[in-house]
């Protein structure tokens, strides 16, 4: 466990709270919160002189290991802060790909990471190839691509290359396995949204299956594929990496391969959690879908209503995957859009 100091210059409540969950998913403690309304950019520092003063005070007091900055940096302003606190500065990105290296289990999801974490890295290596040694061995510095990222901006480039013909011929066999899909008339459904919001307990429950449950931010990052019957239909459902407000360009660019099931299902549950901001999720997912191109039929589906504290709006499906309230209803709604809909067009 790291122990950090996190600078928060977004005062948006939900966004600490979300910012404190990626710091305990990548094995860090939060041991204070110093925050700053940023109106004029210092650009040596970002935040203001006094201000990285007091992250200094922040540090010293608790034994701090490394600093969480809550939104991106240049890798000079990294430098400066990490040189006046005397520990090492990681962004929300370091972050988040680092919670991406601790969960990427299959060789896809692996070379997905790496890819990521070099096409950051990369454009950050200019005259700055001094930053990654301060880095250290904290939350932010671990995953498959750790050890080549002290090599040079050619030889960067070169693996960058290679990843993406790897993932070239992976997308290539999943494109294949989807015409035998649509040829056997299997039909499909994707289950998208926010993360953490109970997508594999939902899949897990429809399908009776074993993927990982767990509640933390990006528990799941590999897709997984399980089948079930409705009404002696055969339906394939697909758990996907769940999305999240502002994800790093690199991260959205290199899981967009992920998500092709998405693009290509009959039916999308678009699924938040009822418990939370559950307006802003379903925003934040269809938003990622348009992007992309994913234009199936999708169905709002409202999770963990037995732990929401206010009205839930009756246009949702509202269902609580973990108790199996409402699961009933919402698999004879997929199934009506799946084989009724159309005929009753």
């Amino acid at each position: 466990m790291t122990d950090v100091i996190v600078i928060e210059t977004n005062l948006e409540e939900e966004r600490l709270y979300e910012t404190i969950a990626l710091i305990e998913a990548a094995d860090g403690v939060v041991k204070g919160v110093v925050t700053q309304n940023v109106k004029v950019v210092t650009p040596a520092t970002y935040i203001g002189k006094g201000k990285v003063e007091e992250v200094k005070r922040a540090v010293e007091e608790t034994g701090a290991e490394e600093v969480v900055f809550d939104g991106e940096l240049t890798p000079s302003q990294t430098l400066n802060i990490s040189d006046v606190v005397g520990v090492p500065v990681i962004t929300r990105t370091n972050l988040i790909l680092d919670i991406f290296a601790k969960r990427a289990n299959s060789s896809e999801g692996k070379i997905l990471v790496e890819l990521a974490q070099l096409r950051y890295i990369y454009p950050r290596l200019k005259g700055r190839g001094d930053s990654l040694s301060r880095l250290g061995g904290g939350i932010g510095t671990r995953g498959p691509g750790e050890t080549k990222l002290e090599t040079d901006r050619r030889h960067i480039k070169g693996r960058i290359l290679s990843l993406e013909k790897s993932l070239a011929d992976i997308e290539k066999r999943r494109k294949l396995y989807d015409e035998r899909r649509a040829k056997n008339a299997v039909k499909s459904v994707a289950l998208v949204g926010y993360t953490n919001t109970g997508k594999s307990t939902l899949l897990n429950k429809i399908c009776k299956s074993d993927v990982l449950e767990k509640d933390m931010l990006f528990a799941t990052l590999d897709p997984s594929t399980r089948y079930a019957r409705i009404n002696d239909e055969k339906i394939l459902f697909t758990d996907t990496v769940g999305f999240i407000k502002d994800l790093p360009a690199e991260l959205e660019k290199a899981f967009a391969s992920t998500l092709e099931q998405a693009k290509n299902a009959d039916v999308i549950l678009n699924v938040a959690s009822a418990s939370a901001d559950f307006t802003l999720q379903f925003a934040v997912t269809d938003g990622f879908l348009d992007k992309m191109g994913a234009y199936g039929k999708r169905i709002y589906v409202l999770n963990k209503c037995d732990l929401a504290e206010q009205i839930c709006p009756e246009k949702y499906v509202h269902i609580s995957a973990k108790n199996g309230d409402g699961l009933e209803k919402l698999k004879q709604i997929i199934f009506t859009e799946l084989f009724l809909a159309q005929q009753n067009n």
